[in-house]
């Protein structure tokens, strides 16, 4: 019967744990570090304040976590894009998707506003700075240059056109609640 607790227990601390990562993705992907208050998440996670502080020392520390995952998350999204089957514009419409769905677009909104805060706790920065848009752009070149030789994207500077891309895509993820997001068609007639 000990057993049966204990795993019960480590259950019970898994889930709110989680409860509490999910609800601060919210809360920070809509107002940042500076704009995010602990009685905030702990609202949306409906959990005791006095609890966040069981898992974490600080939002600080919460954010920093959060955007290490962000990283590694979008990363390794970008990296099993390229090994799916399909064109290259059918790629690229799985990514935006992904970006602009309710699951992921939390995860590049709070990338967004870490990289646009001038507040943010010292690891983060540094997790951004190890990460920056260059590397997506690196990512993402093999798949846009055989965009442009298949004649799914358009011809140009190849690196430009992956920036403007990812601009469009970051302009409409911050346009906030309430608009309505364009097709994917829409966005991507920019590239193709």
């Amino acid at each position: 019967m000990p057993r049966y607790n204990e795993e019960h227990l480590e259950e019970l601390h898994d889930r709110r744990k989680n409860q509490l990562i999910h609800a601060a993705i919210k809360i920070f992907a809509r107002h940042g570090i500076k704009g995010t208050k602990i009685s905030m998440i702990t609202e949306e996670a409906e959990v005791s304040h006095g609890l966040f502080y069981h898992y974490f020392k600080s939002k600080e520390e919460l954010f920093t976590m959060l955007i290490q995952q962000a990283v590694q998350t979008s990363v390794a999204e970008v990296e099993n894009l390229l090994q799916a089957y399909g064109t290259p514009l059918e790629k690229i419409k799985l990514l935006s998707n992904s970006i602009l769905d309710e699951s992921g677009a939390p995860f590049f909104m709070l990338l967004h506003h870490a990289r646009n805060s001038e507040v943010i706790p010292d690891e983060a920065k540094q997790l951004l700075k190890d990460h920056s848009m260059e590397v997506y752009v690196k990512l993402l070149l093999p798949l846009f240059q055989e965009g442009q030789e298949t004649g799914d994207f358009i011809q140009g500077h190849t690196e430009e056109l992956i920036s403007t891309y990812l601009t469009v895509l970051s302009g409409v993820m911050v346009l906030g609640e309430g608009y309505t997001i364009p097709k994917i068609d829409y966005l991507l007639r920019v590239i193709s």
